[in-house]
């Protein structure tokens, strides 16, 4: 059987990869924290906000330069 090539894997991968950028997850929280305080006036504009701003806060706070990954770097210290 054949293995797809899926993009999100490759994508995911690229990211492991290479190195970080300083505060690169703080920015991506403070636009996730602006997309959910977004005022929009339709309902699909609303639900695109919420979408990317949880997905922007979820990658701030989780990753490998995350608060998560910082605070399990401090408890095994």
């Amino acid at each position: 059987m054949p293995v797809i090539d899926n993009p999100l894997q490759r994508l995911r991968e690229f990211d492991e990869r290479r190195p970080s950028v300083p505060g690169e997850h703080w920015v991506a929280f403070g636009a996730g924290l602006y997309f959910l305080s977004r005022q929009r006036s339709t309902a699909l504009g609303r639900l695109a906000s919420l979408l990317v701003g949880t997905a922007l806060i979820a990658r701030g706070v989780s990753g490998r330069d995350g608060a998560l990954a910082r605070l399990r770097a401090i408890r095994r210290a």
